[in-house]
């Protein structure tokens, strides 16, 4: 067994968090400033954790790497459960060719640009977030944007600052279903549960997403935009931000965004039909520029290889069935049932989810067999001065109402009503393990990395050293998953490092565990937009490769914005002013 130790270096809580943090600074060293391949930037920084955990907090090799292999468990179930087959199911839509049947639906609800970008970007794009995540929202409506006449830079720029609010319940809620888990035993008393710590960042993120809409529109095209556009864009926000709140506090959270995208749609096309802007300037470059720039290997599929592993630019050939594109010749209006079965995976995955959670069928598919919890074999792991092994050292083995699982079953129906053949919709399935194989090592050695933090004891040094700050924490909060997310590129990764060290800072610091953990996952997904894997994403689907830079300087005024508008909001629920707000 082994017990953790919140000073093992030479009895000194400052020199013992100085250690602590070196498997931090190696992550964020390689992947920021030396722009190192980030599964290369995982592996190394794991195994400085396991140096760490062994030579400085004594922890027994074996329970040092079994501690990894259950984090790089976890890593691929749930989580890279639920990515790999979500992006199946988008694959599907792409091979059949109803991937552009959904884009032309979009283009004809509204012909300024200025709509177009909160119609794609934030609305598509909090859809395709909700479904996948991991890069996959920013590489997609780029090249959709690029194809409805936005320029280069605004294309890549609308993508990214669109790709925020979302964030925190992507891959259907993969970021919280994490720091739910790598904050259990932390402090059990603290109801760090799903349902809890969505109910918080349900009462966080909404009201960045008022906000977001209106930023867009202003990127889009300035103030006259801002003048112009702004009840259609506040009803779209506004309607995200209460569908977003409801479902996250009373519906379910994996189904968050996926309920709030198609809420804040509806109410753009219901608004449509009774309002229309004052002028609606021609801001489209011409088509052939703007087409062709989605093609020759930097389209989605190409981009979002960048950030998960070498994705091929096409899918393979278009079934010869499948409805006609605009590069196949003269345009073919698109016909009502096309139009169905290009929205019919997202309504399939709506209904399904729907389904497994209902009270009845959710308490039936966590009972035996269908989900099993055990303790990780050989891993035993006592608190500081505990009698009681960490909660942690379980695993839960939920095959049957994992999200990923359902993710399959919806694939199978898609492959159906999209007319995909068993053998063709496998050879999908297999393409899409073999593209994102750098992805699944990355997300497996930063999981891997989380848990050995945790279960050494070394987030808990950091968690004891932090809590000094007192409540200025609940300031520096925010900001902490911000710098995680804009350096690993992922909520999910950020809450796997963080989501303990919060909770044991608010532990100290006599804030709420569950405020601050929340904390986290808000914060982080303004660091999105300026993490070097999504800038990389948005700049090769624009063809500015190379050109990262000027990109960022394009976004990252508005990151640092909207992260201090969550560090106020933060602050004030950790105070009687807001602090009704906390469930």
């Amino acid at each position: 067994m082994f017990e953790q130790v919140l000073d093992p270096v030479n009895g000194s809580l400052g020199l013992s968090a100085l250690c602590a943090v070196l498997p931090l600074l190696t992550l964020f060293v390689l992947l920021g400033a030396l722009r190192v391949k980030a599964w290369i930037a995982g592996l190394a920084a794991l195994l400085v954790a396991l140096l760490v955990a062994v030579v400085l907090y004594s922890m027994p090799v074996d329970q040092a790497l079994l501690s990894a292999t259950e984090g790089a468990a976890f890593g691929f179930f749930p989580i890279l459960w639920i990515v790999l087959n979500a992006i199946w199911v988008y694959n599907l839509t792409v091979e059949t060719g109803h991937f552009d049947v959904l884009r032309r639906s979009f283009e004809k609800v509204s012909p300024d640009q200025r709509i177009q970008a909160i119609i794609i970007a934030f609305c598509f794009g909090a859809l395709l977030e909700a479904l996948a995540g991991f890069g996959t929202p920013v590489a997609i409506t780029v090249v959709m944007l690029m194809a409805l006449g936005f320029a280069p830079i605004k294309a890549a720029a609308v993508a990214l600052i669109a790709n925020t609010a979302p964030v925190a319940f992507g891959a259907l809620a993969t970021p919280i279903v994490t720091l739910a888990t790598v904050t259990s035993g932390v402090n059990d008393d603290a109801g760090l549960t799903v349902d809890n710590l969505g109910a918080m960042v349900g009462r966080q993120t909404p009201i960045l997403a008022i906000v977001v809409p209106l930023v867009l529109v202003f990127v889009v095209d300035g103030m006259r935009g801002v003048k112009q556009t702004w009840p259609v864009a506040l009803v779209s926000g506004l309607a995200f931000a209460i569908a977003q709140f409801v479902a996250a506090n009373y519906i379910s959270v994996p189904l968050t965004d996926i309920i709030a995208a198609l809420v804040s749609a509806a109410a753009i096309v219901a608004m449509l039909r009774v309002w229309t802007p004052s002028e609606s300037p021609d801001l489209a470059r011409p088509a052939r520029e703007t087409v062709a720039a989605g093609g020759g290997g930097t389209g989605a599929g190409a981009t979002v290889g960048e950030e998960l592993g070498d994705r091929p630019g096409s899918q393979g050939p278009r079934d010869p069935g499948a409805p006609a594109s605009r590069e196949d010749g003269p345009v073919v209006p698109d016909t009502r049932g096309e139009v169905l079965k290009a929205y019919s995976p997202y309504l399939i995955i709506i209904v399904i989810f729907s389904l497994a959670n209902i009270s009845a069928v959710k308490e039936a598919l966590a009972a035996s067999p269908w989900t099993t919890v055990f303790a990780w074999p050989g891993l035993d792991v006592f608190g500081p001065g505990s009698d009681t092994e960490l909660s942690s050292t379980n695993y839960t083995f939920n095959w049957l109402p994992a999200a990923g699982t359902l993710m399959i079953l919806a694939g199978i129906l898609t492959a159906i009503v999209l007319r995909v053949s068993p053998a063709r919709a496998l050879k999908a399935y297999g393409r899409t393990y073999a593209e994102l194989k750098w992805a699944i090592v990355t997300v497996m050695a930063v999981l891997a990395l989380a848990y050995v933090m945790n279960q050494s004891g070394q987030t808990t040094t950091l968690g004891a050293w932090l809590a000094q700050t007192g409540a200025f924490f609940a300031f520096l909060s925010p900001i902490l998953g911000w710098i995680g997310v804009a350096v690993t590129g992922s909520d999910t990764s950020a809450n796997a490092l963080f989501g303990a060290l919060q909770v044991q800072t608010a532990a100290g610091a006599g804030l709420d565990p569950v405020l601050l953990a929340a904390a986290n996952t808000s914060g982080g997904v303004l660091g999105k937009m300026v993490s070097p894997q999504n800038l990389a994403i948005a700049a090769a689907a624009v063809g500015m490769a190379g050109k990262e830079g000027e990109l960022f300087r394009k976004v990252f005024g508005w990151s640092l914005v909207l992260l201090l508008f969550m560090c106020v909001i933060v602050v004030l629920q950790s105070t009687d002013v807001l602090g009704w707000m906390i469930p």
